[in-house]
């Protein structure tokens, strides 16, 4: 019989958003995303070279993701963390909100939590180039501390759009004005008192139930961007990797011989 245990669902949800990350935001180098120019900027880089490099870059990201999907590579993850922290914070360097590297903890978050529940980082050359095996035994140390990364980071990633909620995010209102709300600027301010009172509560004491409410609230408002729908929604799978991940590490434990696993394991086959 064939299970998947507590540690092993983590695993797989940490590993599979950090791959939606960086597949999403190769997306946008492919094609060339103007707002990008500013980001490029920041290292004397022209608007002509810019443009030639995003579908570059864009293609990097993309190859990395699907790499740490089917073969995740330690190396690969510490880079996708490096990577995610930098174009995260191209955007308040270029003059955007600080609002923008906080709503993307996600972003460098997944990748650095699946590290963490392998047992931590390293950054040995034999450790830099082994794989993260998802049957491998968590000890509770580890377990302890990915859970409390998780909790800050969904912190982080809730204020963050909270954040630019209560700034009246031109995007963000916007959107709000697209979906026929009368008053955007109300719902904006609405929205963010909520998502910022959703992180406190987070932070100070997660509930699985209301855990999967706010990654049904994150899944559902980050589908209603005007451009490029599917690739804005995507990017963000950090955001929901660390909200699921979270919601399966209150689940209640059970320590077996080989290491801590759910009290109720998901058979898949037998």
């Amino acid at each position: 019989m064939t299970s998947l245990t507590n540690n092993q669902k983590i695993h797989y949800t940490l590993r599979f958003s950090s791959a939606m990350c960086f597949i999403g935001h190769g997306a946008f180098g492919i094609i060339t995303k103007p707002i990008w120019c500013n980001y490029f900027a920041l290292f004397g880089i022209n608007k002509i070279t810019a443009y030639h490099l995003m579908p570059v870059l864009g293609s990097v990201d993309i190859m990395l993701g699907i790499v740490i999907l089917f073969k995740p590579i330690r190396a690969i993850a510490v880079w996708l963390i490096f990577w995610g922290i930098i174009t995260a914070l191209c955007r308040p360097l270029s003059g955007e909100p600080f609002a923008e590297f906080v709503e993307r903890a996600g972003n460098f978050g997944a990748p650095l939590c699946l590290l963490l529940l392998a047992g931590g980082i390293k950054l040995s050359f034999p450790w830099l180039f082994s794989i993260v095996h998802p049957y491998e035994p968590v000890d509770e140390k580890s377990l302890e501390g990915v859970k409390t990364m998780l909790r800050i980071i969904v912190f982080l990633l809730l204020t963050g759009h909270g954040w630019l909620n209560l700034i009246q995010k031109p995007g963000l209102i916007n959107q709000y004005t697209s979906l026929g709300f009368s008053n955007p600027v109300n719902v904006s301010i609405l929205t963010g008192i909520f998502e910022i009172m959703a992180a406190i509560a987070v932070l100070i004491r997660p509930l699985r139930p209301l855990i999967f409410v706010f990654l049904v609230w994150k899944m559902g408002t980050e589908l209603f961007y005007p451009h490029f729908e599917i690739f804005e929604w995507v990017e963000r799978g950090g955001s929901y990797g660390s909200l699921l991940a979270l919601w399966i590490c209150l689940e209640p434990l059970r320590k077996t011989g080989k290491g801590f696993v759910n009290s109720q394991q998901l058979t898949v086959g037998s």
